[in-house]
């Protein structure tokens, strides 16, 4: 059977369009690898070809959820509720503002936050929601939204996973108050380490823009005949910026992506379709007024552990992720009210799926699955 090198079907691989090289070459040539024209052309681009509204690239996903929070006025007293299953930067941003990451449990059958165990978390101390999409799954984002409208709570969702996600006909990157992406080396559409933020607010998206160099507006300070730049420092920014060589990587790779998306999806419908009516597994839940970015793909299996060795015997990677990040001393320990968390810990798994997984590997896994384990 048609393995990747090694002998094991990886669970990610890192996708590289073959204009990279040409692209990226252009810039060393170049010479010019800071910030400049290929970072707001790319940005151009993830707004056209994406759907996303005003965004700003920068260096990280986790530069994204950290600036987020800082714009959006959250500070030290503060609470941000937020769901555990997740990777631990989205809760240590919260921490990094001196607020405080108020778990909230997540519905077993997505994993991501469950909004009806929102509501009785909400205190005097709670300015915003954090909506995590598990896997590239739009969280209800209707929900959510309502409910911090009727308290007054900003809405910022970790789309991490999500590129190419939609919910209700709109693209995850124009829903919400603040949108936070990752570029990271795994994900669909990778810089090599990046990230996005988009700001629905005009305003807001300004001073996402500001404040990700420095709180510097380039555009209006102009440098003195001295070579000094021009301006007035009137609050914290940071060195959160991307650069033209990443840039150059993430212009190649929005190359074909609506494309790939759809080879993504037509493989999940294989997994779907492939795994039905097995024991002992239970596929997650998927409603129909969304489209996943299915970075992921995963389900519910039984005797876990002995499911994961039996993949691992015939060459075929499996993992968690990630377990709930509450059980992290800096976050308080493990909550045991958090019922479906705590469910989803034992029996959540995930399987190969990303763009070098061909079919004849697909129908192996498949095969090896209905085997049992």
């Amino acid at each position: 059977m048609n393995l990747s090198p090694g002998g094991t079907i990886s669970l990610f691989a890192t996708f590289v369009h073959p204009m990279a090289l040409q692209r990226v070459g252009d810039v060393l040539a170049s010479t010019f690898l800071s910030e400049g024209k290929l970072v707001r052309e790319f940005e151009a681009c993830l707004s056209t070809d994406l759907g996303l509204l005003h965004p700003a690239a920068l260096n990280s996903g986790t530069s994204a959820l950290h600036l987020a929070l800082e714009v959006a006025g959250i500070g030290r007293g503060d609470e941000v509720i937020l769901a555990p299953q997740t990777f631990i930067a989205s809760a240590l941003t919260v921490v990094q503002t001196g607020a405080t990451p108020v778990f909230a449990d997540i519905q077993y059958e997505t994993g991501n936050i469950d909004p009806t165990n929102i509501e009785h978390r909400i205190t005097a101390r709670t300015k915003a929601i954090m909506a995590v999409h598990w896997g590239g799954y739009p969280c209800d984002l209707a929900e959510i939204q309502a409910i911090a409208d009727r308290y007054g709570l900003v809405v910022i969702e970790d789309a991490a996973h999500a590129p190419g996600a939609t919910y209700q006909g709109r693209a995850i990157g124009s829903i919400s108050d603040y949108t936070c992406f990752s570029f990271q080396a795994i994900k669909h559409l990778t810089t090599g380490d990046g990230g996005a933020l988009c700001a629905r607010d005009p305003e807001k998206a300004y001073e996402v823009f500001r404040r990700r160099w420095f709180g510097i507006d380039r555009a209006s300070s102009p440098v003195s005949e001295l070579g000094e730049r021009e301006y007035d420092l009137t609050d914290i920014g940071y060195k959160y910026h991307l650069s033209d060589f990443a840039a150059a990587l993430g212009l190649a790779n929005l190359e074909g992506f609506g494309e790939r998306m759809l080879r993504r999806r037509a493989l999940v419908r294989r997994y779907q379709d492939g795994l039905q009516n097995v024991t002992g597994l239970t596929h997650f839940v998927h409603q129909p007024d969304r489209e996943s970015a299915h970075w992921l793909f995963g389900f519910h299996v039984a005797d876990r552990l002995q499911f994961v060795r039996r993949l691992k015997a015939s060459g075929i990677a499996s993992s968690v992720v990630h377990d709930g990040i509450d059980h992290n001393s800096l976050f308080g320990g493990k909550r045991s009210e958090l019922t479906q968390q705590r469910r989803f810990d034992q029996t959540q798994i995930h399987i190969p799926m990303h763009d070098e997984l061909t079919s004849e590997q697909v129908d192996y896994i498949i095969h090896t699955i209905r085997q049992g384990w």
